[in-house]
């Protein structure tokens, strides 16, 4: 068994839904958050209008996914001025936050 991973995954409802908001908002995503030393993994985009099936939580606009190498890689990111800026220029749009934090066992390959 491989060290635990962090993956933090994040959904933002925009106050304004439309395709421009939720474009606008990968871009500052895609701006400040990749990059930080201990991640593993950075992907970022809007909802995908074409799964739309009854489990499909649809309540959101645009999702981040970040893997972390562990908790203390996410801490310091949390804590960086980049993410800081990131969050201070675009709370303004954003209705609704979700955060989705788990800790992830890597399984070794064989």
């Amino acid at each position: 068994m491989g060290e635990a991973l962090l993956v933090h995954n994040v959904y933002f409802q925009l106050n304004d839904r439309s395709p421009g908001a939720r474009a606008a908002l990968v871009a500052a995503c895609r701006k400040y958050l990749p990059g930080h030393d201990g991640i593993v993994f950075f992907a970022c985009g809007e909802l995908c209008g074409e799964l739309a099936r009854e489990v499909n939580d649809r309540d959101w606009d645009v999702g981040l996914h970040i893997i972390f190498r562990d908790k203390a890689a996410h801490d310091f990111y949390q804590d960086t001025p980049a993410h800081h800026q990131f969050v201070a220029e675009n709370k303004a749009g954003w209705s609704r936050v979700r955060v989705f934090d788990t800790i992830a066992g890597q399984s070794a390959t064989p």
